[in-house]
């Protein structure tokens, strides 16, 4: 490894650290009474530290069950950047696991938005239903259909309050995520894929997403222990609330857990990994009942098939000529990697060729688990590439 990405590493150290797969649920909401019809900026910051002007806003788009509802989220760009000027292009950028309601965007969570500063893009990032003005609703966590549509009503509403604003950019359109954000990558992929005919992704860069959850389920069950155990209690609870499974929680959980769940996973005042110290074990069988370890149980199959209707690796007709950049580690324990494994080979089959592939043991960067090492990979890999492509010297 030179120097330089020795350096650019530590600068991006902290912000792997958080890099996960996680979620909540509860009661069923009711649709929002008032939601707003238009794109609002609901704030501007200058942050100093990172040359970088911020701008919350919030813009009308749909709950998981297709209400409309307002969500919330945010344009970042260099504090350099004028009317005058033309941007270099626009990047999308899906966030990863996140638990603490201050850790999204709109409240200020933008490690990720400070590193893309230097390359000219501008960056919309939306906090996904469930974070900043929705904060108080479970989050849709890894209902890829549900943050693939905020992030894209995200794109398309923040790109008209920029017009409106004034700025320009050049045609270059990215997306980009790891972790969460990445299976939300891929479905923002999949939506305009299907639905939005005049949005085409310059490049879409996808890390260790949890594209394909069915076969993430049994291989758990399989080897009983996750790297992350927050996640998998998320992901079974968002399932069951948003897809309705009306599954008991004590079906599903065993104490401490069981008793523990609003406080420790839905409250919103806990990190990923404070969450998974309070679990306190990596087998999943600690945590979770027999029945949901048998994969034969009526509870299983429920939740098995509900992971299936949003399942990325199946399912859609992706555009021949998509640009992607896949990538994961193969010692994850987090996000195995056979949802990258999978997906590059449904992608494959539909005729997708330009696909640049990054799987592999990559060892531990600074100490690092896997998930933490694969995401530091990731983001220098996207850097690296967009660098190349955009010709942007200083950053």
């Amino acid at each position: 490894m030179t120097n330089n990405n020795k350096s650019s590493f530590f600068t991006i150290v902290a912000i792997a650290l958080t890099f996960a797969s996680v979620l909540a649920s509860c009661t069923k909401d009711t649709p929002e009474e008032q939601h707003t019809t238009t794109a609002q900026v609901t704030g501007t910051v200058h942050d100093n530290a990172n040359h970088m002007m911020v701008y919350n806003f919030t813009y009308p788009s749909t709950d998981p069950w297709g209400n409309p509802v307002t969500l919330s989220g945010t344009i970042t760009m260099s504090d350099k950047l004028t009317t005058s000027d033309i941007a270099e292009g626009i990047l999308l950028y899906n966030h990863f696991t996140i638990y603490r309601a201050n850790q999204c965007p709109s409240r200020g969570n933008l490690s990720e938005q400070a590193l893309v500063v230097g390359s000219g893009l501008i960056t919309i990032s939306p906090d996904y239903y469930g974070f900043g003005i929705t904060e108080d609703k479970p989050q849709a966590y890894c209902i890829s259909q549900t943050n693939a549509q905020s992030a894209v009503d995200a794109l398309v509403e923040g790109r008209k309050l920029l017009a409106d604003m004034g700025f320009k950019w050049k045609d270059n359109l990215f997306n980009a995520g790891y972790s969460q954000g990445g299976q939300t990558a891929m479905a923002v992929l999949r939506l305009v894929n299907e639905s939005y005919p005049d949005i085409h992704f310059t490049k879409t860069f996808a890390g260790a997403g949890s594209y394909d959850l069915p076969a993430t389920y049994r291989r758990f069950v399989v080897i009983d222990r996750s790297a992350m155990p927050s996640t998998v209690i998320s992901v079974m609870l968002s399932y069951n609330h948003f897809k309705q499974l009306d599954i008991p929680r004590d079906s599903m959980f065993v104490e401490p857990v069981l008793s523990h769940i609003d406080e420790w996973v839905l409250s919103k005042n806990y990190t990923r990994q404070e969450i998974d110290d309070l679990v306190g074990t990596y087998d999943i069988s600690s945590f979770i009942t027999p029945t949901m370890m048998d994969t034969n149980s009526y509870y299983s199959r429920l939740m098995t098939e509900a992971l299936e209707s949003d399942n990325i690796c199946k399912g859609w007709t992706p555009r021949s000529d998509e640009k992607i950049l896949l990538v994961h580690h193969t010692q994850d324990g987090a996000v195995p990697v056979e949802n990258t494994l999978n997906l590059l080979a449904f992608l494959q089959h539909q005729g997708v060729t330009d696909i640049d592939v990054m799987v592999d043991d990559f060892g531990s960067i600074m100490g690092q688990p896997a998930h933490e090492t694969g995401a530091l990979i990731f983001i220098n890999a996207t850097k690296e590439w967009l660098i190349q492509y955009l010709g942007v010297t200083g950053w």
